[in-house]
């Protein structure tokens, strides 16, 4: 005859021990995910692991290592490790939206990367040349990463000469004309 609790207690025992092994099987980690033979080192530190999307290596070789990354914030940070808000914090990314430049060193993209989920990460190129000391005040940085210098602004004459002509205009509204006649119409009802 069969044993109906040793059965049962033997099936109890085998999902369990099957449910603990998938959970720490799940794990992620680059030594489980990624051989050595995928992965190929650059200059000794970097490590290179190449995407689903198809990028070589030499793709990553020829482009020049941006200098500054425009990194933006993306996502809610309630919820996260104080550690990732922490990180936010420093780089000047805590409020929703906000934008900060940061140098492409590796302690900051190994902090970088840690938030990665949380935040947006273009490189800044200069299309037009890097800017000097002087041309800080011309320069803006616009939303696709390119920073531009508008080094020579200048007016054009036509347009002082009609700023003059409608300033000296004679049948121009000023700011009292206006007033007395909204005034004459809300008394008069039209």
């Amino acid at each position: 005859m069969f044993n109906f609790q040793k059965i049962h207690r033997f099936s109890n025992l085998l999902v369990n021990s099957v449910r603990y092994a998938g959970r720490y099987q799940s794990k992620h980690n680059k030594s489980k995910l990624y051989k050595e033979g995928d992965s190929l080192k650059i200059e000794n530190y970097i490590r290179f692991y190449p995407r689903v999307n198809g990028t070589s290596i030499e793709d990553v070789k020829v482009a020049d290592p941006p200098k500054l990354f425009r990194v933006t914030r993306i996502k809610k940070i309630a919820g996260n490790p104080h550690w990732e808000k922490r990180i936010l914090r420093d780089f000047g990314l805590f409020d929703t939206g906000a934008v900060a430049v940061v140098k492409n060193i590796p302690e900051n993209n190994q902090r970088l990367w840690k938030v990665k989920h949380l935040i947006k990460v273009e490189p800044i190129t200069f299309p037009y040349g890097e800017p000097s000391k002087e041309d800080v005040n011309y320069s803006f940085l616009k939303e696709n990463g390119e920073c531009v210098v508008i080094k020579n602004v200048t007016a054009l004459e036509q347009r002082l000469e009609a700023t003059d002509k409608f300033e000296k205009d004679n049948k121009q509204l000023d700011g009292e004309i206006l007033r007395n006649d909204t005034r004459m119409k809300w008394l008069n009802n039209y």
